[in-house]
């Protein structure tokens, strides 16, 4: 894995907490958590699109879509729920704490899932110090959400 990898990894991770801003702030101002959800998503697939109009990507076969597992279906599903808490609890509880706790949850489910090998991820054991890492991002939640 190059460089380059990293550094889009970061980026991603920079924007979450913008994303959640401007998602909320949407909602905010539509007063309306559904309809703000449908423009961000709308949005998404006309971006998308024009993707798609600039790489040209073929269209999968049809023995390709058999194959994918049915839980490998689920990730559009789960990033409605993502959005839909984001556009719900990012301004009230603040960038830092629903990040935090955003961030958290997310590495402390990825460890569960690396341990395990589930979906699709390489088995990587939880060691101690995973653990020890997991806990100190909780303190460090705790810090962030009390100070």
């Amino acid at each position: 894995m190059n460089w380059i990898s990293y550094v889009l990894a970061i980026a991603a991770g920079a924007a979450n907490p913008a994303q959640a801003g401007a998602n909320a702030e949407l909602k905010k101002t539509l007063d309306d958590p559904v309809w703000a959800a449908l423009a961000v998503y709308l949005s998404g697939l006309f971006a998308m699109i024009v993707i798609q109009l600039i790489v040209r990507e073929p269209w999968p076969l049809a023995d390709r879509l058999g194959r994918v597992p049915w839980w490998a279906w689920l990730g559009g599903l789960l990033s409605i729920a993502s959005t839909m808490a984001g556009l719900t609890f990012a301004q009230k509880m603040g960038s830092g704490v629903f990040t935090g706790l955003s961030v958290t949850a997310s590495l402390a489910t990825s460890i569960i899932l690396d341990h395990f090998g589930w979906l699709g991820f390489k088995e990587h054991p939880a060691s101690m110090m995973r653990i020890v890492g997991g806990a100190l991002m909780v303190v460090g939640l705790w810090l962030i959400a009390k100070f």
